[in-house]
């Protein structure tokens, strides 16, 4: 698996989310990870301002954009997914547990325009399931405790790791979400810190954790292995 991608990283202040652009420069493609929407909770409005940066920033490294993927479905801020697919034509992915997770949601949530079987989605991604972008490949990788159906995804040495962990000095992803699992999380989290010690991972949210004073999303599994503040010693 090359580990060549270039990854271009945007930081959404109002949602503390990373969304990425993950390109392939040698045949010119990429996909993009996590895509914030714009909302303003007082007046009820939604914008694209953040999305269209990452289209734009598409454009300007002349790639096309092949994929949308999600990590999860997100509690904390909406999805551009469906903006990005409009505007390149890119197909829009996401775990294939989406569909029990959208069960779960449904009733709890009054949603009563989710479909619950993931069609919304125009694919839903096994474990182990590879996708290509250009000369790369894209794993797919299972991670519930988040909820049922977190994946992150893998190109080369870098991960985009959803909610399943955070930057050292803050954590781990909570579970107390409807469908949330702590021991499903903690074997996650554990299969993460499994790979291998230089692989790069990519948060997608950061808050600063007490005494840090700039926001992070970029460590590798030898750090999290090292100073984890919830990682016991023995999931090292």
């Amino acid at each position: 698996m090359s580990d060549k991608a270039v990854i271009d990283a945007f930081f959404d202040e109002a949602t503390f989310t990373i969304t990425y652009l993950v390109s392939d420069p040698a045949q010119r493609r990429a996909a993009v990870v996590d895509p914030v929407l714009d909302y303003d909770h007082r007046s009820g409005k939604a914008s694209t301002v953040s999305a269209d940066r990452v289209i734009a920033r598409a454009r300007e490294r002349g790639v096309q954009v092949d994929w949308v993927l999600e990590t999860h479905a997100h509690a904390d801020h909406l999805t551009a997914a469906p903006h990005i697919k409009a505007k390149t034509g890119a197909r829009v992915a996401i775990g294939e547990r989406i569909k029990e997770v959208q069960r779960i949601f449904k009733p709890v949530f009054g949603a009563e325009d989710v479909s619950g079987e993931g069609r919304e989605f125009d694919r839903l991604l096994r474990d182990g399931e590879v996708l290509p972008l250009g000369s790369l490949e894209i794993e797919v990788m299972h991670l519930p405790g988040h909820t049922p159906a977190d994946v992150a995804y893998r190109v080369g040495d870098a991960v985009f790791v959803g909610d399943t962990i955070f930057m050292p000095d803050y954590g781990t992803a909570r579970a107390d979400f409807p469908g949330g699992d702590a021991h499903r999380l903690y074997q996650s989290i554990r299969r993460l810190l499994s790979l291998p010690a230089e692989t790069r991972l990519f948060m997608c949210h950061d808050y600063k954790a007490p005494g840090r004073d700039r926001y992070a999303w970029e460590t590798t599994v030898r750090e999290e292995r090292a100073r984890n503040v919830h990682v016991p010693r023995r999931c090292r």
